[in-house]
C-alpha cells in the first residue's frame, strides 16, 4: 500500500503566499521593464505574404525591407501544405496601413536583392485593430462568466465544507495561474494573440480539476472526522491524499506539452511554441495553487470566521 505523505501544506502557508507576492512583483515589473508585446491582430498593420524558391536569409530579407520602407517589420517563413511552396510573411504592425504604393516599393526592393530566389508577392492583407479588441472582450466576457459558474458549480456541490468559500479560494488560484501565463508571454517576448486566450481557458480546466479533487476528498474527510480534527489538519490530510494523483496526471501532461515544444523549436513552428510553452507554465502552476494556495486559503477563511463566531 502506498504510504501517504505527512507534508504540512497549510503550516507553511506564508511560504507559499510569499512565493505567489514575489512572483506577481517580478511579473508586475517585467511589464514595465520589456512591455506588453501585442500580436498585430490587437494593433492592426498588413501583413503581406511572398513565395519564393531556395534557401533564403530572413535577417536579410528584414534588413532590406526596413531600409525600403523607413518601418520595423518581422518577418517568419512558412510553408503551403497544399502546393507545398515557401513563403514570406511580412508583418508590419502600425496604426497605419501598409499604403500601395510603399507595397510595391517594398516587393521591387526584394526582387532586387535577392534575385535567384524567384520572390513573387501572393496576397496582403490589412488588419483592423478593433476586430482584435472585440475578439479579446468576448474572450475575457467568457473568463468572467465561468469564474461565476465555477464558483456556483462548487458552492452547491461542496455546501458540506463551506462551498462557496471554496470556490472563491480556487478562483484566487485561478488567477495567480493566469497571471503567470500572461508572464510566460511577457517575459519570452512572445506576443499576445489568440494562443494566450486559448492557454488561459485550457489551464482554467486542467487546474480546477485538480482543485476539486482535492475539495471532494476534503468533504470525505470531514464527514469521516470532522469532530476529530480542525481545518488544518483536515486540509493536510486531504491534500496528501490526492497529492500522488495530482503529481502524476501533470507529469504526464507536462511531459507531453514538452514534447510538442520541443518538436516544434526542431521544426521552427513558431505558432505552435507561443501555446506549447504556455501550457507548460500554466500547467506547473497549476499544480502548485491546487496543492498549496486554494487549500490553505480556505482554512485561513474558515479560522477567520470561527474566530470571528468565537469572539462574538
Amino acid at each position: 500500500m502506498l504510504k501517504i505523505p505527512k507534508i504540512k501544506f497549510v503550516e507553511n502557508k506564508k511560504i507559499y503566499f510569499s512565493i505567489v507576492i514575489v512572483l506577481l512583483a517580478i511579473t508586475l515589473i517585467s511589464c514595465f521593464v520589456f512591455g506588453v508585446n501585442l500580436d498585430i491582430k490587437f494593433k492592426g498593420g498588413t501583413i503581406v505574404t511572398y513565395s519564393y524558391t531556395g534557401d533564403i536569409d530572413t535577417n536579410a530579407v528584414k534588413s532590406t525591407v526596413e531600409d525600403a520602407i523607413g518601418f520595423s517589420v518581422s518577418v517568419q517563413q512558412s510553408e503551403d501544405f497544399a502546393t507545398k511552396n515557401q513563403n514570406l510573411v511580412i508583418s508590419l504592425t502600425d496604426s497605419q496601413h501598409l499604403q500601395m504604393d510603399v507595397q510595391q516599393d517594398m516587393t521591387a526592393s526584394l526582387v532586387a536583392a535577392f534575385p535567384d530566389n524567384a520572390i513573387e508577392k501572393l496576397s496582403d492583407t490589412s488588419v483592423d485593430p478593433s476586430m482584435g479588441s472585440k475578439f479579446f472582450a468576448k474572450s475575457m466576457v467568457a473568463l468572467v462568466f465561468s469564474f461565476i459558474v465555477l464558483v456556483v458549480y462548487i458552492g452547491f456541490r461542496f455546501k458540506r465544507i463551506q462551498g462557496w468559500t471554496a470556490g472563491i479560494s480556487a478562483i484566487c488560484a485561478l488567477l495567480f495561474d493566469i497571471c503567470m501565463v500572461f508572464a510566460s508571454f511577457v517575459i519570452c517576448r512572445m506576443p499576445l494573440d489568440d494562443n494566450f486566450v486559448a492557454v488561459v481557458l485550457t489551464i482554467l480546466g486542467y487546474s480546477i480539476n485538480n482543485t476539486i479533487v482535492i475539495y471532494d476528498r476534503l468533504r470525505e474527510n470531514q464527514r469521516l472526522h470532522g469532530k476529530n480534527m480542525t481545518y488544518a489538519e483536515l486540509m493536510n490530510l486531504s491534500i496528501n491524499q490526492t497529492l500522488s494523483r495530482c503529481i502524476h496526471t501533470s507529469v504526464t501532461t507536462v511531459t507531453a506539452m514538452v514534447t510538442v515544444c520541443v518538436v516544434a523549436i526542431i521544426f521552427g513552428v513558431t505558432s505552435i511554441i507561443s501555446f506549447a510553452f504556455p501550457m507548460i507554465i500554466g500547467m506547473i502552476s497549476g499544480v502548485f495553487t491546487s496543492t498549496c494556495i486554494a487549500g490553505p486559503l480556505w482554512v485561513t477563511w474558515q479560522e477567520h470566521r470561527s474566530n470571528k463566531k468565537a469572539n462574538a
